[in-house]
């Protein structure tokens, strides 16, 4: 009787079906980013409008279709105009810079738990999506950071 010899290597019709599977789940993942891209540029819109109210006081700048923020209009600090906030689209989420918290430990204190649990580092919060009572946590945050740097003389 002949023994018959089992392989451990996989028929090369294994290896492209593989193959055949990480292109499509790499073409799921692009498409997802692309869906919510658009929705990026609804939770963008949304956070820059936060800042919006601020763009008379302080100057709006602009640097590119992704990055936007405010700073003084006077040089404080090296000469250079002081930065106060901004929003960033990055590939996951959208942030929102907001310095005041940065310098001021006490504001710090002052972040609600629901927007607390968005923050990133010291002074960055991220979002996917828009959350109007988070938003409206954030504008009051950012309200209360401006009143700080113009207490300081530094808008």
């Amino acid at each position: 009787m002949a023994k018959t010899k089992i392989s451990s290597k996989r028929p090369a019709a294994g290896k492209k079906t593989a193959a055949g599977n990480k292109a499509k789940k790499k073409a799921i993942t692009t498409d997802s980013r692309k869906s919510a891209g658009k929705d990026f540029a609804v939770v963008f819109a949304a956070l820059r409008n936060i800042l919006t109210p601020y763009e008379g006081r302080l100057s709006a700048c602009e640097k590119g279709p992704g990055y936007y923020y405010l700073e003084s209009l006077e040089p404080t600090y090296k000469n250079r105009p002081m930065f106060f906030a901004g929003v960033k689209a990055g590939k996951s989420y959208i942030s929102y810079h907001l310095l005041p918290l940065y310098m001021n430990p006490e504001l710090n204190q002052k972040i609600p738990p629901e927007l607390k649990k968005r923050m990133q580092g010291k002074a960055c919060f991220n979002f996917t999506a828009v959350d109007p009572a988070v938003f409206k946590q954030l504008s009051a945050l950012t309200q209360t950071g401006y009143k700080v740097f113009k207490d300081r003389g530094w808008l």
